[in-house]
């Protein structure tokens, strides 16, 4: 059984909450102890990015903590091991990677997935590859034992949620709103046809983010179908002000209870 199998047989009839923060931000021995806040908090899964100049899928906040961890010298390999040093740490947690086609091709689809490995990563989901390119990496991931999570939307047609479903792994991100990244705009939940197609097609479980900022809206995400939630530009923005990010992640979990 895979990490987030085990996770999501925790939840029971409840759900899981997902606590994103970048790497190396605002430093790497600080992020360090920043990803353990998260599991004293209770996050039931982590998901972090890897510094990146271009961040297309991001909102101003998690691209000021890429910059942040940019100038201060994070490099994908710092990553790896700030990765590798927490799974030891925390051998059951689930860890996931949200990051961009440009990080992984530069080392090659097999290099990339076989470090993601070594370092105790469980999925990685890179944003800006299409579904219709994504074959190529889902498989690069699969023969590492990696899960590929692929993103779905509100919007996305029946067809291209099927094959979200043929190609995804340990959990399905389903997007709570268009644009970017963020805690600026409302997050909606009317996704019915969307969880609809990916159910029927034995999709991974649906997890809600964009836009998590708020209990209510975890509990609006379960409450529509949703298997969980991630929050990401709300922690990220409280590590920049250098608040304590486990009271947060605390109430966030707890309205999934």
């Amino acid at each position: 059984m895979s990490r987030y199998q085990a996770m999501f047989r925790r939840a029971g009839n409840g759900g899981v909450f997902g606590a994103f923060v970048m790497l190396g931000d605002p430093d790497l021995e600080t992020c360090a102890a920043i990803l353990d806040r998260l599991v004293a908090g209770g996050a039931d899964m982590i998901e972090v990015g890897i510094p990146f100049s271009d961040p297309i899928a991001d909102g101003p906040v998690i691209q000021a903590a890429a910059v942040r961890a940019l100038t201060n010298g994070a490099t994908p390999a710092h990553c790896f091991a700030l990765l590798k040093a927490f799974r030891a740490r925390h051998p059951a947690v689930p860890v996931g990677i949200l990051t961009y086609a440009n990080l992984v091709l530069a080392r090659g689809l097999d290099d990339f997935y076989a470090r993601a490995a070594e370092a105790g990563v469980d999925s990685v989901l890179v944003a800006d590859v299409p579904v219709l390119e994504a074959g190529p990496y889902a498989a690069a991931a699969r023969a590492h034992g990696v899960a590929p999570v692929l993103i779905a939307a509100a919007n996305t047609p029946p067809q291209r949620l099927r094959e979200i479903a043929r190609l995804g792994g340990g959990y399905t991100y389903c997007v709570a709103r268009a644009g970017v990244t963020g805690t600026d705009r409302e997050a909606r939940f009317d996704h019915d046809v969307m969880l609809g197609v990916l159910r029927a097609a034995g999709a991974p479980p649906p997890v809600f983010g964009f836009g998590i900022s708020q209990p209510d809206q975890v509990r609006a995400a379960l409450a529509a179908g949703a298997a969980g939630a991630i929050s990401g530009s709300a922690i990220v923005g409280r590590v920049a002000r250098g608040e304590d990010v486990t009271g947060f992640v605390r109430e966030m979990k707890a309205a999934t209870l």
